[in-house]
């Protein structure tokens, strides 16, 4: 589960933590005053960092096949995830997403790997996963923790099937509707049967948003760190 969640349902809860969905910047700013709830707002960044001037940014959009975009400077402290990342250029800092160094805080000038290995559950390691084949509208029927057979089919695009790769429980899948391009890694099934970790926050999001908490503890610990943003 995600509060990306909240973009579909208007709201969503992740280990006792309230997202909402944010329609615009009015409501943006009402629910950052409330202090209820997380504000999920899925339109350009630039109008949201001109009017809510974030002292932190954090991208953790984790885009494998896109051109890393440079963050820094669009708040005081920045700080980025994902592969092919350079601290101190793209981001002020970088945390690791790959299994190896899961969570660790890079230094300036140092890039983030652009492949990593999923990790193996079950015996199954990235046949766990379906990618999408094409571009195109995701569709499917299914839902977060169905009971899955290798050769079912769970989804398609376009007129192309998408099966499940081995039997299991459905632990990752796009939703309905969305669309998706080549190599977006779409579904994901958990072969442990009752065993399956499939709701809450998983140990790998978690390790990651551990280092996110450390590199701006770190920065906001800083002697003479900056008042105003440059």
């Amino acid at each position: 589960m995600a509060f990306a969640d909240a973009v579909f349902d208007g709201s969503a809860l992740l280990d006792r933590v309230h997202a909402v969905r944010a329609h615009d910047l009015a409501r943006v700013k009402e629910t950052l005053d409330g202090h209820a709830a997380i504000p999920v707002y899925v339109h350009d960044i630039g109008p949201l960092l001109a009017d809510v001037k974030p002292d932190v940014l954090i991208d953790a959009r984790l885009r494998k096949h896109a051109r890393p975009e440079v963050q820094r400077g669009l708040a005081e402290f920045t700080v980025g995830l994902g592969p092919s990342l350079v601290a101190g250029g793209h981001a002020d800092v970088v945390v690791e997403t790959s299994w190896e160094r899961l969570g660790a805080v890079i230094a300036e000038g140092t890039s983030l790997p652009l492949a990593g290995e999923p990790r193996e559950l079950g015996g199954h390691a990235r046949d766990r996963y379906v990618y999408a084949p094409s571009d195109g509208i995701f569709r499917t029927k299914a839902r977060i923790g169905d009971v899955v057979r290798q050769g079912h089919e769970i989804a398609e695009i376009g007129a192309m099937a998408l099966t499940a790769p081995l039997d299991g429980i459905l632990r990752g899948l796009t939703r309905d509707g969305v669309p998706v391009t080549v190599r977006t890694k779409i579904i994901e099934v958990d072969p442990r049967g009752s065993g399956a970790e499939v709701r809450g926050i998983g140990e790998r999001p978690r390790r990651i948003a551990e280092g996110v908490l450390q590199a701006i503890r770190a920065w906001a610990a800083a002697p003479g760190r900056r008042t105003q943003r440059a």
